[in-house]
């Protein structure tokens, strides 16, 4: 396969940070990271080409061995070098693919963090190179970080795009529309990560990959109404991605079955969360992602309840620190590295069969049993601090997108 390097020549790795080049309070790391980067794709280091020694690189850059060791492993992540114990560090060889990821709410949903590392850490990802945002996209405004990241991947003429669309904006559908149409123009692949960019973009050709919202709504609600719940509630911010709109269905339908009511609350999402007086009289919610989850907690624990003798909170995604809240996050598992891993799968299919039927993939998820749901602690499966995990799975399913 033709090496794309040879196709970017002066061109850098670093067009994710062109809004404004290294930001104030940017980690040192993260220059590093770049600059050798950038000196990889624009050609100043070859395929094969061993680069500087880590003492030179601190020399280099005025840096410690650790924040250069940091820099270099990110690079190794990334697919664009090998380090081989006892003889340095190597452009990594082959002839590799450039693909590229766009996620303009890469800092506000933290699952698309653990997907981006599994696509770069991959087994199929030998030979390819991945570029990504980093801290000098944030200060952009979403809308138009996802126009100049989509711009900068037809300019580089990437192989394919991993694109999560834009959510929880007014322009989320006209932004949205606008990169899908531009990476169609271009001729660029896309494989679409959790979610599509409107529930009447299921025309579009191309593949996505994610979990199966609607399982994970029921999934969640189901085990507060088994624990007792009578008044369950959903909460959600408004304009959030077609993927809540899957939960929100899996939640009514849960709760329909045990012949309860439903009580959706769309709120704005300003800080701190504000819930209306009806919210305040369930005794249980399910949350449409753990950020949502997080806030409703210490919002509720100010109001002087108790989680969850008083009210019984779930979430969904799982993400790191659903453990470390005030009490400890029941929540609904994202497969982050399944999903990662599949969605390569898919590209790189894609790529070798570009006619091939689109194909919308949901993966598995589990139920992640800890405090804040207020199950009992007859969980035999319990070890010291480990959270339960429920056997209550969703089977993994291919739909073709129509």
């Amino acid at each position: 396969m033709l090496s794309v390097y040879s196709k970017l020549p002066g061109l850098a790795i670093s067009c994710y940070n062109s809004f404004g080049g290294a930001t104030r309070g940017q980690a040192k790391y993260q220059t590093i990271f770049e600059q050798l980067s950038s000196d990889i794709l624009s050609g100043r280091y070859v395929r094969g080409q061993k680069l500087p020694s880590e003492a030179a690189l601190v020399q280099r850059f005025g840096a410690s061995r650790i924040t250069v060791g940091h820099a270099l492993r990110e690079l190794k992540q990334r697919g664009l070098i090998d380090r081989i114990a006892g003889s340095g560090t190597f452009v990594r060889g082959g002839g590799g693919l450039l693909l590229g990821l766009i996620i303009p709410n890469l800092g506000e949903t933290e699952i698309f963090e653990a997907i981006c590392q599994a696509i770069a850490a991959s087994p199929d990802s030998s030979g390819h190179a991945l570029l990504w945002p980093h801290s000098g996209l944030r200060g952009a405004a979403k809308e138009e970080a996802a126009i100049q990241l989509c711009e900068q991947c037809i300019a580089r003429q990437v192989s394919g795009v991993f694109f999560a669309p834009l959510e929880m904006s007014a322009e989320s559908d006209r932004v949205n529309a606008r990169v899908m149409r531009g990476l169609k123009e271009a001729g660029i692949p896309v494989v679409l990560l959790d979610r599509r960019p409107d529930e009447t973009s299921a025309r579009e050709s191309c593949d996505l990959v994610g979990i199966d919202n609607y399982r994970a709504g029921y999934l969640a609600a189901e085990h507060l109404v088994r624990l007792g719940a009578k008044r369950v509630g959903f909460v959600a911010y408004r304009r959030q991605a077609s993927t809540v709109k899957g939960r929100i269905r899996g939640y009514q339908e849960a709760l329909s079955a045990a012949g309860r009511d439903p009580r959706v609350f769309e709120l704005t999402g300003d800080a701190p969360l504000e819930l209306p007086a009806a919210a305040l009289e369930c005794d249980a919610f399910v949350c449409a992602n753990d950020r949502i989850a997080g806030q409703l907690m210490h919002v509720l624990m100010g109001k002087g309840m108790r989680i969850p003798e008083d009210v019984r909170i779930v979430g969904i995604d799982d993400v790191n620190y659903a453990a470390l809240l005030p009490v400890p996050l029941t929540t609904v598992h994202q497969p982050c590295r399944d999903i990662g891993e599949t969605a390569l799968r898919m590209m790189l299919e894609r790529l070798e069969r570009p006619k091939m039927t689109a194909r919308d993939v949901l993966m598995d998820c589990a139920l992640v049993v800890r405090d804040s749901c207020g199950a009992k602690a007859s969980h035999e499966a319990t070890v010291g601090e480990q959270p339960v995990v429920e056997v209550r799975k969703s089977p993994l399913t291919t739909c073709t997108a129509q």
